[in-house]
């Protein structure tokens, strides 16, 4: 049986994933913040940049913002992860010296090391179960995650896609600054200076999604964080363009694998 729980962190820009996916399967996706997935039971399978990952306990999957990929059980029996769910600018403010034109890269999506693996896992637990002082809890996140960016984080300079004269980066800017309004596809390509063919077809060989996925993606995405800052499943509905509450809800639990009403 698929169980998905979401929780807060005391710290906005961390939250928390504890689930069992065992039918549950993630269609080809791709998220607006960092995910670290540390697998503690059962394998996962999963297609990342053309590459096919198969992970099992003890394995750390690092999964960046905007990289398209899929997931499933690998077994009958599923798998079990803890995810941390991180914002990119939290996660820059480990460089040596952050930059706007600096971002933070991990070499490999699979990490092998017991050592961190316990250390994440420990966090998870303890930033879950909220019996820690607060103190403890601000420091906990930063003293967790200072092993795995010293031992394998870089600096890298972001790369830009492209769709005619728009970045993807602009693109989804106008689109967030948009995302409750009925956005017309000759909108999109008037922005980039393309034909609605042309625009439809670049993005698809750029980006690896439809245009209508991705802006319901980030929809998507964007419900996600204000359901964790407490708004009404009614009020999130409308807030990120979805004509209907049962039309959201639907499409948000096909996604996440729970319920609007079951995120806290």
């Amino acid at each position: 049986m698929d169980t998905v729980q979401h929780f807060s962190s005391p710290d906005r820009a961390i939250s928390l994933i504890a689930g069992h996916y065992q039918s549950f399967e993630f269609e080809r996706h791709y998220h607006l913040d960092y995910h670290f997935g540390l697998i503690t039971k059962g394998q996962q399978q999963f297609m990342c940049a053309g590459e096919r990952h198969r992970v099992g306990p003890g394995d750390i999957v690092v999964m960046p913002p905007d990289t398209l990929h899929d997931g499933s059980p690998a077994m009958q029996s599923g798998y079990h992860s803890h995810i941390f769910v991180v914002e990119p600018d939290w996660l820059s403010g480990f460089l040596a010296a952050p930059h706007f034109a600096s971002e933070l890269s991990f070499g490999n999506i699979v990490l092998k090391d017991p050592t961190i693996f316990a250390h994440l896992r420990s966090a998870h637990q303890s930033l879950r179960m909220g019996n820690l002082s607060q103190l403890a809890q601000d420091c906990l996140p930063y003293e967790s995650f200072a092993p795995l960016v010293s031992r394998y984080g870089q600096a890298k300079q972001p790369q830009e896609k492209c769709l005619g004269r728009m970045t993807l980066r602009k693109l989804r800017d106008f689109l967030m600054a948009n995302i409750a309004e009925p956005v017309r596809l000759t909108q999109l390509a008037e922005l980039c200076d393309l034909s609605p063919t042309q625009f439809q077809r670049r993005f698809k060989s750029t980006v690896g999604m439809t245009p209508y996925a991705w802006f319901t993606r980030l929809r998507l995405e964007q419900a996600l964080k204000l359901l964790k800052d407490q708004r009404s499943v009614t009020d999130v509905t409308f807030q990120v363009g979805f004509y209907d509450q049962a039309h959201f809800s639907k499409a948000f639990k096909q996604t996440f694998g729970l319920s609007p009403s079951e995120v806290r």
